[in-house]
């Protein structure tokens, strides 16, 4: 299916083959149920059916504009809040906040602010249950790494489960996103993180078991970035000065 008809019906552009296999199965199923067996009976691959398009729904979804406010990458229930050192990017101790998506959740991934990709990292690992505490270290996964405009690193990290074994990431490096804005998903059932440097983060919004939401739910606010000092008029008369030293040490040489 054309992505713009999916995003004109609400559903994920990254579920058209689902959908489309969905529609067939199901189609073909309640036609031989209907004609072979019983008519009322062709109503039960509706239900299969409803399972498969909730699953790859879409909503438009608005958040706050206020950059200091990092917004959820996905929906699902707070899992986990830690802090732990993140060397791939970040360079630095970290917050992560983990998110448990159900199969019932809407799976589609968005940036939580605006900035530039700077790291995409796929890496290949096992399909743990999403809720087990190893499946963030051993599950297949892919990080994507963020710099706001304001300098803030952060990493969003999408991780598989017992039923998610398909990662959809189609940022690259280099790529500008915009806040909220969709990038990916993750196919039937998994865990998205969120990665703040420690020192960058001003106070986390949600606790371990609140429900959130894609680019609406604010996760935790930021500090501002310092932004360079320029040297005053003193300074820079100083370093004129021992430039010209410099100069002349040269020259008498």
């Amino acid at each position: 299916m054309g992505r713009k008809l999916l995003r004109f019906f609400g559903m994920a552009a990254w579920g058209g083959d689902e959908l489309l296999i969905a529609f067939i199965a199901c189609g073909s199923s309640a036609f031989a149920l209907y004609y072979w067996v019983h008519p009322a009976l062709a109503l039960l691959p509706l239900v299969p059916l409803a399972i498969v398009v909730q699953f790859f729904r879409d909503p438009e979804r608005k958040g706050s504009d206020d950059p200091s406010l990092l917004l959820s990458p996905a929906d699902g229930t707070v899992s986990d809040i830690v802090e732990l050192d993140e060397t791939a990017f970040l360079g630095a101790r970290a917050v992560r906040i983990g998110i448990f998506l159900s199969p019932f959740n809407v799976h589609v991934n968005r940036a939580p602010c605006s900035g530039r990709v700077e790291y995409v990292k796929f890496a290949a690992g096992e399909f743990l249950p999403a809720y087990n505490p190893e499946a963030p270290t051993r599950n297949e996964s892919c990080s994507m790494g963020l710099v706001a405009p304001n300098g803030l690193r952060l990493i969003v990290k999408q991780i598989t489960g017992v039923l998610a074994r398909r990662i959809v990431c189609e940022s690259r490096s280099g790529e500008q996103l915009e806040r909220g804005a969709r990038y990916g998903m993750i196919k039937f059932g998994s865990r998205t993180e969120l990665y703040v440097p420690v020192d960058a983060v001003d106070s986390v919004l949600v606790k371990v078991g609140d429900k959130v939401r894609g680019g609406v739910t604010e996760l935790c606010r930021t500090k501002p970035v310092p932004a360079a000092t320029p040297l005053g008029a003193e300074k820079m008369a100083e370093a004129q000065v021992l430039l010209n030293q410099l100069a002349n040490a040269e020259v008498r040489n």
